[in-house]
């Protein structure tokens, strides 16, 4: 396995992994969802940090009953 603790990605790099655009990974940085540091001219973004990024959006389970409703039956339109 390899320690990424001292890891820094790319903008492109993250923004890949995360599976957004760049524009997209910018937009969270500016929100402060997602740490990010200017190293010099360039953004760089801890490995740890993007992991962690990606583990709090993990959905609960059971909380997405309201995207697959029940399907109304034919006797409930009358």
């Amino acid at each position: 396995m390899v320690d990424r603790t001292g890891a820094w990605l790319s903008s492109k790099d993250a923004a890949h992994r995360i599976g957004v655009t760049q524009r997209t990974l910018y937009r969270f940085i500016d929100e402060d969802r997602l740490p990010a540091y200017r190293l010099g001219r360039v953004i760089r973004l801890k490995a740890l940090d993007v992991e962690a990024f990606i583990e709090a959006g993990r959905i609960q389970p059971g909380t997405l009953k309201h995207l697959y409703p029940e399907p109304k039956k034919p006797s409930d339109s009358v």
